[in-house]
């Protein structure tokens, strides 16, 4: 959930027996979800256990630091509490990074998110599609929570949390459907 989707209504989201949400809390090396405080909140309200994704624009380890450090300072000023973990989301939906000369390489990529895991302080984990972590992450390296996005009724990689649709109808409204595999309860 981030800016992207408005007002959301969390009472609903809870009342269609969703138990968790991953909220987006920043983007790049400056940026911070307008969001972010009012959509924890509301969720913590409706009685949902919540955890933050960090949308990444960076191209290299160093900016994968400074994002770190964006991500951390954007929770702590924040002065919420999230009960899952913090994921990294390397991926490059808006293709940001194509058009900057990204370095698409499995070492590379790997690099980054390495930098991100061990740098934030607080239990954290790495977002991606079922592609980009068979072609772009060496995610068992990693050693942290996955979150794989592959949609469809198969997640061959049974990590952390697996996104499943980006079709879930919610009251008027379509989200992301995620399956945890751990009881959030």
């Amino acid at each position: 959930m981030s800016e992207n989707n408005g007002s959301i209504d969390w009472l609903a989201v809870a009342a269609a027996g969703i138990k968790f949400a991953i909220v987006r809390c920043s983007m790049g090396r400056f940026e911070q979800d307008d969001l972010f405080v009012s959509n924890v909140d509301k969720a913590h309200a409706a009685g949902l256990k919540v955890g933050a994704y960090h949308y990444s624009y960076a191209l290299d380890a160093q900016q994968a630091l400074e994002e770190v450090q964006n991500c951390c300072k954007t929770i702590k000023d924040s002065g919420l509490s999230l009960e899952l973990p913090v994921f990294y989301d390397m991926e490059d939906a808006d293709g940001w990074k194509a058009r900057h000369n990204f370095v698409f390489n499995k070492n590379h990529i790997t690099e980054m998110c390495h930098v991100f895991v061990k740098n934030m302080g607080v239990d954290c984990g790495v977002y991606a599609s079922y592609y980009w972590l068979c072609n772009y992450i060496d995610w068992q390296s990693l050693q942290c929570p996955i979150w794989n996005a592959q949609w469809g009724n198969t997640d061959d990689l049974r990590g952390y949390m697996w996104q499943y649709t980006d079709k879930l109808k919610i009251g008027r409204n379509f989200f992301d459907g995620d399956f945890f595999y751990n009881s959030v309860t």
